[in-house]
């Protein structure tokens, strides 16, 4: 059976990742989960040695990188870049995803649907949820007009959740359709 298939939605709220890190790293997760996670839109995780650059990866340093349809990253990446990046695969359209190397493109729109996207996609990983996820994005420095993630997720990510279900990317209780938009 599936990892993802036995899964609840929402896992309790509980911070169980070790945090050598400020943020949670791709070394203090099951990275075989997160492949799953991953391969249910196609993507495949490459692992890259530890002092060797990310290819495709927008801002360098330790954030993962995109080409086609691989994500990839180092064992000190953060779970959020990875996801952040995944999320960007999903939400593009096929003629962006076809050409895709390194910038993601999108509008404003998109970049708040990947924001939701990859919140939400946090409660499939083991020892991270969404409100992890939300933590590491404030540490890292995603800004937010409400000041927080969280502020925004609760009080003013509609248009966001909106975009995601009419892009048939989330139905209308957050859960993934597992397939990437059109």
């Amino acid at each position: 059976m599936n990892y993802l298939d036995t899964q609840p939605l929402i896992k309790p709220i509980a911070h169980t990742v070790s945090r050598g890190s400020p943020v949670v790293i791709l070394d203090e997760i099951v990275i075989e989960q997160l492949q799953e996670l991953l391969m249910r839109f196609n993507l495949q995780l490459e692992l890259i040695g530890e002092d060797q650059v990310i290819p495709g990866s927008y801002w360098g340093d330790c954030e993962a990188g995109l080409i086609g349809n691989n994500i990839y990253a180092r064992l000190d990446t953060p779970v959020h870049s990875i996801l952040h990046e995944a999320s960007h695969y999903i939400c593009m359209d096929d003629l962006r995803r076809a050409a895709l190397h390194r910038d993601a493109g999108g509008d404003v729109d998109e970049e708040n649907a990947v924001c939701y996207l990859q919140i939400i996609l946090a409660d499939y990983i083991d020892g991270f949820d969404r409100i992890q996820m939300q933590d590491d994005m404030d540490t890292w420095g995603y800004t937010f007009r409400l000041g927080s993630a969280h502020a925004w997720f609760m009080q003013e990510a509609e248009e966001a959740q909106r975009w995601l279900i009419e892009a048939r990317i989330l139905d209308g209780s957050d859960t993934p359709t597992w397939q990437p938009r059109r």
